[in-house]
C-alpha cells in the first residue's frame, strides 16, 4: 500500500512529507528529478528499499519532496506552483529542514541524502549540527570550487531549464536519462526503470526548472573548505562505477573521521543499482552508537 504524503507548512511553503514507523527519525533526501517516493517500499508500490527496511529496524522514516519536486510548493495555487528560487536553494532548504522536523515531532534525525539531497545533507550538517545524529551521503559533491567552473555550470543548468520549459517534461526526461552519470540505471529491471521514470514524469516542469536554477552546483556555496566543520558521524557511499566517484572520495577525505564505502557493481545510484548492499551499509551505520 502506498504511503500518502501529508502537508507540513514551513513559513508558507507547503512540504509534502511521507512518514512511517516509530522511533528515532531517519530523514531521507532524494536527488534531482526524484521525490520522497524514490526510496522504495510502501512509498512507491515496490517491495524492499531503504524505506521499508528503516521502519522494520525501528526508525521513523521521513521522506519529504524537496522544493521544486513532487507535491512541495506554495499554499496558494497548490503543489503545481513551484517555489521561488530563494526557497529552492541548497542553503535555504537545509535551513528549512529543522523546522520541518520539529513540525512532525523530531528535534534530531539520522540523515541520508543522495546526490542533490546529499548536498542538502552536507549543508544541514554544517549549518545545524545539533539536528544531525549521523550522516550518510550517497554520491555527494561539495560543489564547484572554481568560480569559472561554477559560472559554466550555471549556464549549462539554465540551458537545461530553458529546454525543459520549451520542450516539456517527457523530452527533458528522455535526455536526462541518457546522461552518462545515470548510465548505471541500465542495470535495473524493466519494472524498476518504469517506476523511476514515472516518478520523474510526475513533476511539474516549472518546479524542476526552478530547482535547476536555484539548487545546482553552479549556484550553491562550495563546501570544500567547510567539510571539516562536520561533527556528525559520517558515512560516504559511492558506486565503484560512478563516473564522478572522485567527488565522493574528496568529500569523505574532507570530513573528520568519515568512512568511505565503495559499492561494487554500482554507478551513481547504489540505492537503486545495489539496494541490498546499500540498505545494509546504511542501517549498520545508523544502528551504531549514534542514538538520536
Amino acid at each position: 500500500m502506498t504511503i500518502e504524503p501529508r502537508s507540513v507548512d514551513v513559513e508558507g511553503l507547503r512540504w509534502a512529507v511521507r512518514e512511517a514507523g516509530s522511533g528515532p527519525a531517519l530523514l531521507l533526501l532524494h536527488g534531482f528529478t526524484g521525490s520522497g517516493r524514490s526510496w522504495g517500499g510502501g512509498l512507491a508500490d515496490a517491495a524492499g528499499g531503504l524505506a521499508d527496511a528503516a521502519v522494520a529496524a525501528g526508525f521513523t522514516m521521513i521522506a519529504p519532496d524537496l522544493p521544486g519536486h513532487g507535491g512541495t510548493g506554495w499554499h496558494e495555487g497548490g503543489p503545481s506552483r513551484p517555489p521561488v528560487s530563494s526557497r529552492a536553494t541548497i542553503e535555504r532548504t537545509a535551513d528549512d529542514l529543522p523546522a520541518l522536523l520539529r513540525a512532525i515531532g523530531h528535534e534530531r534525525a539520522h540523515v541520508v541524502g543522495y546526490s542533490m539531497g546529499a548536498r542538502v545533507a552536507l549543508r544541514l550538517a554544517i549549518s545545524h549540527p545539533a539536528r544531525v545524529a549521523s550522516l550518510v551521503v550517497e554520491a555527494p559533491s561539495a560543489g564547484i570550487a572554481d568560480a569559472a567552473g561554477r559560472a559554466a555550470r550555471r549556464a549549462a543548468d539554465d540551458a537545461l531549464a530553458r529546454a525543459l520549459e520549451r520542450g516539456g517534461m517527457e523530452r527533458f526526461i528522455d535526455a536526462w536519462e541518457r546522461t552518462p552519470v545515470l548510465a548505471g540505471e541500465a542495470r535495473l529491471g524493466a519494472g524498476d526503470r518504469a517506476r523511476l521514470r514515472g516518478i520523474r514524469l510526475a513533476h511539474d516542469p516549472a518546479g524542476l526548472a526552478a530547482s535547476l536554477r536555484a539548487a545546482g552546483q553552479g549556484v550553491m556555496e562550495p563546501l570544500h573548505d567547510r567539510l571539516r566543520e562536520i561533527t556528525s558521524p559520517t558515512l560516504v557511499i559511492v558506486g565503484a562505477d560512478d563516473p564522478v566517484r572522485e567527488r565522493a572520495a574528496a568529500v569523505a577525505a574532507g570530513i573528520p573521521g568519515a568512512r568511505l564505502a565503495v559499492v561494487a557493481g554500482a554507478g551513481h545510484a547504489p540505492h537503486l543499482e545495489a539496494p541490498a548492499t546499500f540498505v545494509r551499509l546504511v542501517l549498520d551505520f545508523v544502528l551504531e552508537d549514534h542514538a538520536a
